[in-house]
């Protein structure tokens, strides 16, 4: 089974295109909602130092 699976040289279908590139949309999308937050918490941090 596991000789068979790694001769296979057939390519990926378009359906398994389509569900990683969903994948890595997703997964952008989140990284840089995490990163938005994070960098605005900061700035506010910041702000809030320079204004007192």
């Amino acid at each position: 089974m596991f000789t068979k699976f790694f001769r296979d040289e057939t390519g990926l279908e378009l359906s398994e295109y389509a569900v990683a590139a969903a994948l890595v949309a997703v997964a952008t999308v989140l990284a840089f909602q995490l990163l938005g937050s994070s960098i605005e918490t900061k700035i506010e941090a910041l702000a809030g130092v320079v204004n007192n």
